[in-house]
């Protein structure tokens, strides 16, 4: 491993040149001419720093996605990275690209453009000192993460069907840098209710309220949250009614569900989905469904989490935690097909907040991990280490 660090340690400014590059480039989830141009660019990336073979895979509505690979052999090696970003086209100018007292700021350079450069330049480093892996390493960049993977959900489980393990380059988590070795799993519902409309004030006996029965269903909902299993139930948007006096006709919210197990995601989704009406002659409907199961803390996870922390101690030279999430990402996707280890990109803070930021200086460490992991997971075919 030490001429790999060393390696990574020689092209640090050339990676913060790069991510300067890529950070530039403004990439919101619903902007595709700026996610098929960022696309373009992470393939001709690829191909200069890593080599291989790249395929832009088209989407009519959505950004385009970046398939690449490096080396061959029977088995293959997922690494996973999102481009996309939830800020605003403009945030640039309000927010350009700087680094000062050794953190790097800009829209999407936590959140994951640090992660996605790291990955390059570990792959690059492999590349500079002639080492071959044993497995065909496939690095999979979506465009629309930040919005559920409404395009590249299907090509990213199809991929980790075909994977070993899974490598995800989301940040680390706190200032720590922790990997994520557990997230929770995701499911979004909607929730309609129609009542009878009259006149509050004339005929309130001749109305039933359907906002009065949604208020009831959402303290029903929120009553099966429980935080110590870490199960959240979370009616985060409503609508509803015409006037202030007129009893509503109809109701309307949004609902969002995250559970640490598929066992327990699947008895609110029945709970969810089999709600009736608490007052007489509501109608009640209710859609949608789990978005992603969790990122379980499997045994395999664990055995990959505990040799991340050797390479981080024996051979790079830091320490190394882990982490659970309630947040989702990629990684929950690959979790249910193949060993998922998350949170191997930057360390920093402020994903999604005006104080996100990278730390400059721990760019080349996470490289040289994720390359000692690949290293050990792949096997090497031809090349030195030392």
């Amino acid at each position: 491993m030490k001429t790999i660090i060393e390696t990574i340690e020689k092209n640090h400014e050339e990676m913060l040149t790069y991510l300067k590059a890529i950070v530039e480039q403004e990439s919101p989830s619903h902007n595709k001419e700026k996610l098929d141009q960022l696309a373009l660019w992470i393939s001709q990336t690829f191909k200069e720093l890593v080599g291989g073979t790249t395929e832009i895979i088209e989407v009519e509505e959505y950004g385009n996605h970046v398939r690449c690979e490096w080396g061959e052999g029977d088995g293959q090696i997922l690494l996973l990275s999102h481009f996309d970003t939830v800020w605003p086209l403009g945030t640039i100018k309000d927010k350009p690209f700087n680094i000062s007292d050794g953190k790097a700021t800009g829209p999407g350079v936590f959140d994951m453009k640090g992660g996605l450069i790291q990955g390059l330049f570990a792959l690059k480093a492999l590349r500079d000192n002639g080492i071959l892996l044993n497995k065909k390493i496939v690095f999979f960049f979506d465009s629309d993460e930040e919005i559920g993977n409404p395009t590249s959900k299907s090509l990213i489980e199809e991929e980790a069907k075909k994977s070993e393990r899974v490598f995800v380059l989301e940040p680390g988590m706190t200032l720590e840098g922790g990997l994520k070795t557990s997230r929770k799993g995701v499911s979004i519902y909607e929730l309609r209710v129609k009542g009878i409309p009259a006149h509050s004030g004339i005929d309130p006996d001749k109305g039933v309220s359907a906002i009065d029965e949604l208020a009831k269903q959402i303290v029903r909902l929120h009553n099966e949250t429980d935080l110590e299993s870490g199960t959240t139930i979370n009616v985060g948007k409503i609508s509803g009614g015409s006037a202030s006096n007129v009893m509503a006709e109809h109701a309307y919210a949004e609902i969002d569900v995250r559970a640490k197990t598929g066992e327990e995601l699947e008895r609110i989704h029945q709970l969810i989905m089999n709600l009736e009406p608490i007052k007489e002659k509501v109608e009640i409907e209710t859609n949608g469904g789990i978005n992603r199961m969790p990122l379980e803390r499997t045994n395999q996870v664990a055995e990959m989490f505990e040799l991340a922390k050797k390479i981080a101690k024996d051979d790079v030279g830091f320490d190394l935690i882990e982490k659970e999430t309630g947040g989702g990402s990629d990684g929950n996707l690959t979790a249910p097909f193949a060993p998922t280890l998350d949170g191997l990109g930057a360390v920093g803070d402020g994903a999604h907040a005006n104080h996100e930021h990278l730390i400059v200086s721990h760019m080349p460490k996470r490289t040289a991990l994720l390359a000692g992991l690949l290293i050990h997971y792949a096997g090497i075919k031809e090349g030195v280490i030392n």
